[in-house]
C-alpha cells in the first residue's frame, strides 16, 4: 500500500470503519473515499477529526462506479452493514449485507483491487459446530439470527465461486473501544458499564446457569478496537492473505475480567451486582467463546498490543472520561 493509493472505506462513520480510518490516517494515508449512511444518529462525530479526500452516502456507490469516476480505487475495506444482530427484517439484510457485498466484490474482483470484508463471528451460531475460520467448514454453520445467515451467505457465495483466494473476510469477535457511541443497545459491555459506575458506583451482570461457570465468569474473546483495525490492515497488505481469518485477541476472558480494570480507571472500589439472566436468553447463551487465531498469526500477525486490562484502562482514561473520539 503506497500513500498516493486511493481506499474506498465503507462503513467509516460507524465504529470500526472510523477506526480503521484513524488508523490509516495515522499511518500517513489520507486519500481515502468514506461512505456511509448517516441517518439520524451520532456516528458523523466519528468522522470529524479523520482526513479523507471525499464523502459519499451508500447509496450513490454503485452509481459512481457505473460512471467509472472510482477506476482509481486500488484497496477496499468494506466494513458497511446493518451490524445489528437483533435486526428483523430480512430483506432489508439481505439487501445490505449481501446483494450490496457482493455487487462490490464482483466490482473489486474485475478491476484487480484488493477487498478486504467484514463477515462475522455471528455466523457461528451457538458455537457447538466450532469456530474455525478458512472455508473448508463453512456448510456446517447454522447462524441463530437473521444477521448472522446474511453474513454466511456471502461467506458461501465467495465460495462457491471461488473467489475466497482473493478477498479477505474478516470475522471480529467482541471488539470494543472508542467511537461506539451511537451503537445503542449494540455498545460494548465496557461503555455500558461504564454509564452504570457513573451513575450508580456499581454494576450489573448476568449471574450464570451453567454449572461448570460461576457468576460473571462466562467467558469471551475481547479484542480493543486499535488492535483490530491494526490486524484488518496487517491482513489487507500482506499478498499471501487470502479467505476468511477469525479476529480475536486469541484468549478466553470472562465479564469480571473484563469490568473490573473500568473501577480501577476510575479509582474506585470494586463493586458487581450479579442479576438473573432472562429467561428467552438461557437457552441461547453462549458461555464460552474463544477466537482461533493460528490462521491470523501464520499470516504473521504479531498478536495484540493492548492486554484487556491496559485496553479497558486506555479506553475509560483516553476516550470515555473525556469523551473524546480517536483522532481528537
Amino acid at each position: 500500500m503506497q500513500k498516493n493509493d486511493l481506499i474506498l472505506v465503507t462503513g467509516a462513520a460507524g465504529f470500526i470503519g472510523s477506526a480503521l480510518v484513524w488508523e490509516l490516517n495515522r499511518r500517513g494515508f489520507e486519500r481515502i473515499i468514506v461512505t456511509d449512511v448517516m441517518g439520524t444518529d451520532e456516528k458523523w462525530r466519528n468522522l470529524v477529526p479523520l482526513r479523507f479526500e471525499d464523502y459519499l452516502d451508500a447509496s450513490e456507490l454503485f452509481g459512481r462506479i457505473e460512471s467509472n469516476t472510482l477506476q482509481d480505487v486500488r484497496w477496499i475495506f468494506h466494513l458497511g452493514a446493518c451490524s445489528a444482530t437483533t435486526e428483523k427484517n430480512a430483506s432489508y439484510l439481505m439487501e445490505n449485507n449481501f446483494h450490496y457485498t457482493r455487487r462490490l466484490a464482483e466490482w473489486a474482483l474485475q478491476g484487480g483491487r484488493r477487498m478486504v470484508y467484514a463477515s462475522s463471528a455471528a455466523t457461528y451460531g451457538d458455537g457447538s459446530a466450532g469456530m474455525e475460520d478458512g472455508h473448508e467448514h463453512l456448510e456446517r454453520y447454522r447462524p441463530l439470527n437473521m444477521y448472522g445467515y446474511s453474513k454466511h451467505l456471502f461467506d458461501l457465495h465467495a465460495k462457491r465461486h471461488g473467489w475466497l483466494d482473493r478477498l479477505v473476510g474478516l470475522k471480529y469477535f467482541n471488539i470494543f473501544g472508542p467511537n461506539e457511541d451511537h451503537k445503542g443497545d449494540m455498545r460494548s459491555v465496557v461503555h455500558k458499564a461504564y454509564a452504570q459506575i457513573q451513575k450508580t458506583g456499581s454494576v450489573e451482570l448476568f449471574k450464570s446457569h451453567h454449572p461448570d461457570f460461576r457468576d460473571g465468569e462466562q467467558q469471551r474473546d475481547f479484542l480493543y478496537v486499535k488492535d483490530a483495525v491494526n490486524a484488518t490492515i496487517h491482513l489487507a497488505t500482506e499478498p499471501q492473505a487470502a479467505g476468511i481469518f477469525n479476529i480475536g485477541s486469541g484468549i478466553a476472558s470472562t465479564w469480571i475480567d473484563l469490568v473490573t480494570p473500568i473501577f480501577h480507571a476510575l479509582d474506585l472500589p470494586v463493586s458487581i451486582q450479579f442479576i438473573d439472566m432472562p429467561e428467552a436468553l438461557r437457552g441461547k447463551y453462549q458461555y464460552r467463546t474463544l477466537a482461533d487465531t493460528s490462521r491470523l498469526k501464520s499470516c504473521g500477525w504479531a498478536g495484540p498490543e493492548f492486554t484487556l486490562d491496559a485496553a479497558v484502562r486506555d479506553y475509560v482514561s483516553h476516550h470515555l472520561i473525556s469523551d473524546r473520539r480517536l483522532g481528537d
